[in-house]
């Protein structure tokens, strides 16, 4: 990993998008397409199986490529060029097979599939770390009273594991469109100098799905080369998620300054220390994922931007590809990452977030003050005491149902158990336990019913259900 990319990348994924492991993809596509084809009867078995033995990452110097590169306009044409010269080296006849019926952008686009699909694994493994981690904290702190924050000021009661559980169902709702997104992505690109494979007759097609399957990439209906909407919809995806894990690590952030002390990343050695202040425990993970979500935003617009290219291949949209794609991966992988460690080790302070309830006085009770003497008094005049109770309390800093108590016009309309339950935030979560197992998706059928009316998942598998049944009885 290079000094300049060590807050935007993980270990793993700067391995992934190195040097070698750029090569590596590149040669994997040449010794598939030669196995392909010699299979087919179309090169020599003898060619594949020299290609096959010259494919070895360390025979070729990614900085010479990378020079060369610069006067071709593709990584491929030099790539192909040092692959065929040590061919030559091993057998003169088969350097006239290597890259057969291909162009620079079939290695070139399929190398670049071929670094996604172990990029998908990586993140699949750090997303389910990060799911998991965030399903045992919702469970763990479901009864966790806290305040909820508008435009950050206090708001009313809620619980740790609702908020939890809402970081955990936009992390699932991206997991899901991502993997769609890999799915489609995940293709061969393999059509030849104009997207026809001309030179391989009615052999193209044959080839191209054999090449394929020892790829265990899926074969597309056609060429891509300049159509980029997979790409770009996998982009916008990983973009998507990485403002999920942003807004994640914002909430985070805020509620570990000292004024609030709710809840605290892991503590490990060298992690989140300053250099100057030795009392701080700074959110490092946050701060990483956060980088990321200023980040790639911009790298999503630049690969839009790219998908407008001409004909049948691009001058200049595709060539800005690869280094925006990579980053945007890495960004991602890095907050997703980031934010795993974070979830894994976060530590809850239950005491500070009953503290903080406590330090409003009360005032965060005012909406249910008001609903509940709506009904006795009307709203006009519910609304007209409780805002002269806010007003005391806060002057003369008393609690609010104190304040409230003493005004005989409440006193009048409220039951005494009643004032004494309104200072109760467990009394005043409405649905926020419901909502927090709709989001784990732990609701048993009987809680998925809301005003007689059936989730549409539900409903359409019950739907199903009925029709199969119907149609079985009217064979009978």
């Amino acid at each position: 990993m290079r000094l300049v990319d060590s807050l935007s990348t993980t270990a793993r994924m700067a391995a992934l998008f190195s040097d070698e492991s750029i090569l590596k993809a590149m040669l994997a596509f040449e010794v598939a397409l030669a196995r392909a084809e010699a299979g087919l009867g179309i090169i020599p078995k003898a060619a594949a199986a020299a290609i096959e033995s010259a494919a070895r990452p360390e025979f070729y110097d990614a900085e010479t490529t990378a020079s060369a590169s610069l006067r071709s306009g593709t990584i491929s044409i030099p790539f192909v060029k040092a692959l065929t010269e040590q061919i030559r080296k091993i057998d003169s006849s088969a350097a006239g097979f290597v890259h057969w019926g291909a162009t620079s952008q079939d290695v070139a686009d399929t190398a670049l599939v071929l670094l996604l699909k172990e990029a998908r694994e990586i993140l699949q493994t750090d997303l389910g770390r990060l799911e998991d981690s965030l399903r045992h904290l919702s469970k763990t702190y479901a009864a966790t009273v806290m305040l909820s924050r508008t435009l950050l000021q206090a708001a009313v009661p809620t619980t740790f594991g609702l908020k939890v559980a809402g970081w955990l169902g936009a992390v699932r709702r991206d997991h899901a469109r991502i993997n769609d997104a890999f799915d489609q992505t995940l293709i061969l690109q393999f059509g030849g100098a104009g997207g026809t494979l001309a030179s391989l007759g009615n052999k193209g097609i044959a080839v191209g799905q054999a090449l394929a399957r020892k790829l265990s990439l899926s074969y597309p209906d056609a060429p891509w080369h300049t159509h980029r909407d997979r790409l770009a919809a996998l982009m916008c995806s990983l973009g998507v998620l990485v403002g999920s894990l942003g807004k994640m690590a914002r909430d985070i952030s805020l509620l570990m300054q000292n004024e609030v002390a709710e809840v605290a990343e892991p503590i490990a050695e060298g992690r989140g220390g300053s250099s100057a202040m030795p009392h701080k425990q700074n959110p490092v993970g946050c701060t990483l994922a956060l980088a990321a979500a200023y980040r790639v935003p911009g790298l999503v617009s630049t690969f839009l931007s790219s998908m407008v290219q001409e004909h049948e291949r691009a001058a200049g949209g595709w060539q800005s590809e690869w280094p925006t794609i990579s980053s945007i991966v890495q960004e991602a992988g890095l907050a997703v990452a980031s934010m795993a460690e974070v979830a894994e080790g976060l530590t809850v302070n239950g005491d500070a977030m009953r503290a903080n309830l406590d330090a409003t006085r009360g005032t965060i009770f005012a909406e249910r003050a008001t609903v509940l003497l709506s009904e006795k008094l009307g709203r006009e005049a519910a609304s007209s005491l409780v805002d002269r109770a806010i007003e005391v309390s806060s002057t003369e800093r008393r609690n609010f149902v104190n304040v409230l108590a003493a005004i005989p016009e409440v006193s009048i309309a409220l039951e005494a158990a009643t004032l004494q339950d309104l200072r109760s935030p467990e009394h005043y979560l409405g649905v926020a336990e419901q909502f927090r197992r709709n989001l784990l998706d732990e609701r048993e059928f009987s809680k998925r019913l809301v005003d007689g009316h059936m989730p549409e998942k539900q409903a359409s598998a019950q739907k199903k259900s009925t029709g199969s049944a119907a149609k079985k009885g009217n064979k009978s």
